[in-house]
């Protein structure tokens, strides 16, 4: 049973350690200790959880395997590079670092060191996509055309004083935050962008990033997607449209705030006019953290290049960096 350090003790840490299925946690790391200390409480087995507020001392221990990366986006890559330097296999969330240079080192150590990192775009495991990725792989939407994708929140009072807000700790503003799943996801099924246009802007909130984000990005083949991304949405919203030439698939809601999760198949009949509609809807409780760590412990097992990982990682954050550019904003100046 491989043993796991989780650094990062706040919400998405906890989701982590609720879903470790057959790995132990060994060690908790927060720099609120507090905080590592509650969550090693609510372990199933506490009696043998280290706790440490230093997650250099967390990453190095011979008892660990795995490392969970679920901090501030600041440290995100230093804390991959340090595991893997260590020859620990790394979960780390999205976006994986701030911009793609400071990504680059955490990519040569792994290969080097022949480490697997997954990167934590964990909506590819919500049942709704993966039910619209089944379909595609078979063939169900015929070729490819484009994607039409729309994710945002309403924020929360003081939102602009979280570290979200501040550049020097995110990166950025909604692009890196909830833009980069939509990008990944839109790269699953229409492959790299090689053509990236946007646009990036401070509507509402009073912060130094920006609340909304707006992508047309393109394929080599032309194929395209028409993203976009807000912290101005005031009601939650989740919404992927998949097409083909065939037919056209549409994944809405996340579950809770954002609505029950459904995917619609939409087949275009030979007559043309109304489509054949099929729809499954998905009521339960979010599981795609459980699965995606299930996949993980998978690539380790088979010694396979996990999928979401760098990579993709590094071609989502390029597509982010792009737009900032082309929008005036130069988050990669922050200091560390």
């Amino acid at each position: 049973m491989p043993g796991v350090a989780i650094i990062g003790c706040g919400l998405i840490g906890q989701k982590r350690a609720r879903a470790l299925g057959h790995a132990r946690l060994r060690v908790c790391c927060d720099l609120q200790e507090a905080r590592a200390k509650a969550l090693a409480r609510l372990a199933v087995d506490s009696t043998d959880i280290s706790t440490t507020s230093d997650w250099q001392v967390a990453v190095r221990r011979d008892d660990v395997e795995i490392v969970i990366a679920s901090v501030t986006n600041d440290a995100l890559a230093a804390i991959t590079l340090a595991a893997v330097e260590a020859g620990k296999h790394v979960l780390v969330e999205k976006p994986a670092a701030r911009n793609v240079r400071e990504l680059e080192p955490v990519i040569q150590m792994a290969k080097r060191n022949g480490c697997l990192v997954r990167v934590g775009f964990n909506h590819r495991y919500h049942p709704a996509l993966l039910k619209a990725r089944a379909l595609y792989e078979v063939g169900a939407l015929g070729e490819m055309m484009f994607v039409r994708g729309r994710y945002g929140h309403g924020g929360r009072v003081g939102y602009e004083k979280e570290w979200r807000a501040n550049p020097a700790l995110s990166g950025g503003g909604e692009l890196i935050d909830q833009g980069v799943h939509l990008i990944d996801l839109a790269r699953w099924f229409l492959g790299d962008f090689t053509q990236v246009v946007g646009f990036a802007h401070t509507y509402f909130w009073n912060m130094p990033v920006e609340d909304n984000g707006f992508m047309l990005l393109r394929t080599a083949d032309q194929k395209t997607a028409f993203l976009h991304v807000s912290c101005t949405e005031w009601k939650n919203l989740f919404s992927l449209e998949i097409y083909g030439r065939d037919a056209k698939l549409h994944v809405e809601g996340l579950g809770g705030s954002y609505g029950i999760e459904c995917l619609s198949y939409y087949k275009m009949l030979p007559q043309m006019g109304p489509p054949e509609t099929t729809i499954w809807e998905y009521p339960m409780g979010d599981d795609s953290w459980r699965l995606e760590f299930e996949a993980f412990m998978d690539d380790i097992r088979l010694g396979r290049q996990p999928s979401p990982n760098l990579l993709d990682a590094q071609a989502a954050l390029a597509v982010v960096e792009s737009i900032y550019q082309e929008s005036g904003y130069d988050y990669r100046t922050q200091p560390a």
